[in-house]
């Protein structure tokens, strides 16, 4: 164990000396996705005012989440083909121009119709964030170091989901929802300047030296040729990525969308009360994210095989979820922001191990349409799981069953993965 610390510690300093450029780029996807999430959230955060001002039913609600995810299926597999052809630089660009222009449109909608039209374009645009930012990790960094990586920018969701709570509660108090929307959308514009002055391959990149190069290149070479997806769907491999997706990624919507609503509800807060605990949430996840990451990257690191150190991560985070069965019994605001958090956070901990596992199994040329897959069969889970939502609350009032299946989602989800591929084994395709 004493020579595994040394060795670990070892490759950090090499990686450290080889050059630091790649972690720019991580922190250009990390505030993408910090935007995505700001973008994405504020149809939950001012649920109430919405509700209030053109008297949705939970189900009318649920119709406009539906839309959104519907756009994000058919968008996600997409994207995955437009960035394995065009590259991240350009995938992505496209991506935050559809995204941000629909998010500005919810400030002219209303009603339900309206509403569910932005959304759709909103969730066309946004579907190509993970799919473009895993490709550009996949570009910029060695294996050992993606999990850590992809841990860092998807900690932006939730740096995004606590700003959303703090921001547009005060917008919306000294200008109005519909300016909110507007105000807000000057963000995406902002990154996209940001993203074309920086970013480029790594091998064509003038900041990044020659010894940074070698150490994101170390790992063998794997074929670049395009992939179609008559050959990734018959891979089982494919539908371990797509199967944990389709049971996790529902959990996540349901507490994007719903959570702002339970909290206003549940504990009597408003406009002024709910953004606190609500950041709190999503402050926790925040960590969550970054250790999920750090965990198994640590544990290869150690010399445990990627197999392991994936998967143990995976379902320690499965366990940590299980307590929020009881979340709706706690009486105290504070004490269900914990156990909540706690969720989320491994939520947020087991998907950047999830979204790693492609870049694990799949040659370069086919991460992004993998992905792509994934992200679709995610997307339709979330699509029931929304009007499954409305069903169940308009009907019972009650978050105890949703709670129950946030509880049970993510075993059922490291089963699946293990199932399908019990090695993580490179496939060959």
């Amino acid at each position: 164990m004493v020579g595994s610390s040394a060795e670990a510690d070892g490759i950090a300093q090499a990686g450290a000396r080889a050059g630091r450029y790649r972690w720019v780029i991580v922190s250009l996807l990390f505030a993408a996705t910090a935007v995505n999430y700001i973008d994405r959230q504020m149809i939950g955060v001012l649920k109430p005012t919405l509700v209030a001002e053109f008297g949705w039913t939970e189900s009318d609600f649920a119709t406009i989440v539906f839309w959104f995810q519907m756009a994000y299926a058919v968008g996600y597999i997409g994207f995955g083909r437009i960035v394995d052809a065009l590259g991240a630089r350009l995938g992505y660009t496209i991506a935050i121009i559809i995204w941000t222009i629909s998010h500005m449109a919810h400030g002219f909608a209303l009603g339900v119709g309206s509403f569910a039209a932005a959304r759709f374009g909103l969730g066309v645009g946004e579907s190509g964030n993970f799919p473009a930012g895993i490709r550009a990790v996949t570009d910029w960094f060695p294996q050992r170091e993606r999990a850590f990586a992809i841990g860092l920018f998807n900690a932006g969701a939730n740096v995004g989901a606590i700003i959303t709570p703090l921001l547009v509660p005060a917008l919306v108090l000294w200008f109005g929802w519909r300016a909110a929307f507007f105000i807000t959308g000057v963000f995406g514009a902002a990154w996209l300047v940001a993203w074309w002055l920086v970013y480029r391959h790594p091998a064509e990149h003038p900041r990044v030296s020659k010894a940074e190069l070698a150490w994101i290149q170390q790992d063998p070479a794997d074929p670049v040729a395009k992939i179609g997806w008559g050959k990734l769907v018959v891979v089982r491999e494919t539908w371990a990525y797509a199967l944990g997706k389709f049971l996790i990624d529902p959990i996540w919507w349901f507490f994007l969308f719903w959570l702002p609503g339970y909290l206003f509800e549940r504990y009597h807060l408003d406009l002024k009360s709910f953004g606190l605990p609500l950041a709190a949430i999503y402050l926790i996840s925040d960590l969550g994210s970054i250790a999920g990451g750090w965990m198994s990257s640590r544990l290869i690191k150690a010399g445990r095989s990627v197999n392991f150190a994936r998967k143990a991560t995976m379902l320690l985070c499965a366990l940590l979820v299980l307590p929020i069965w009881f979340a709706q019994s706690i009486d105290s605001v504070w004490g269900a922001v914990l156990v909540i958090g706690l969720a989320t956070a491994a939520h947020q901990a087991f998907s950047a191990n999830l979204y790693t596992v492609p870049s694990d199994m799949f040659p370069r040329g086919a991460v992004g349409s993998v992905v792509g897959i994934g992200g679709t069969v995610g997307a339709f889970g979330g699509m029931g799981m929304a009007l499954f939502t409305g069903y169940i609350l308009d009907a019972t009032h009650s978050y105890e069953v949703l709670f129950a299946i946030c509880a049970s989602a993510y075993l059922l989800a490291l089963a699946a993965v293990h199932l399908l591929s019990p090695r993580l084994a490179p496939v060959r395709v």
